[in-house]
């Protein structure tokens, strides 16, 4: 039986070359609020109705961590998260094992609804997919 049931997308992660012009597009322009920032790390997060956009610069920390070139002429996704009913990782991690899918990490992250367990896995192509669980209470 697949355990996997899928709630809502939870937040996008970009990849971005001016993140003075990012913010203003995303906070002013579209009128997203910025929810949680931390300059140090590189990652700023907006509020998407009831999912979140994340920016990272690309000479950040996050930005650089996969090797991925300029935005302009490489990717510029980082991942993709999807919000999922429950998490049980010795479940998630038993039913990719069976298409032979390796998560790449799990842990304790930050996503729209607060923090929660997640894992990270990436789909045929490459992109990186986060299933990312429910929030702690």
């Amino acid at each position: 039986m697949n355990p996997i049931r899928i709630v809502k997308l939870d937040h996008v992660v970009l990849r971005v070359s001016n993140i003075k012009d990012s913010i203003f597009f995303y906070n002013v322009v579209l009128g997203c609020p910025a929810v949680r920032s931390e300059p140090d790390l590189g990652l700023y997060q907006f509020q998407v109705g009831a999912s979140m956009i994340d920016l990272v610069p690309q000479d950040s920390e996050l930005g650089s961590r996969n090797g991925y070139g300029s935005p302009k002429i490489g990717r510029n996704v980082d991942h993709i998260a999807l919000t999922i009913e429950k998490f049980d990782y010795s479940e998630l991690k038993n039913y990719f094992n069976r298409f032979g899918i390796r998560i790449h990490e799990w842990g304790r992250r930050f996503g729209a609804d607060g923090y929660g367990p997640s894992v990270y896995l990436s789909d045929p192509d490459g992109n990186v997919v986060e299933l990312k669980g429910p929030a702690e209470n």
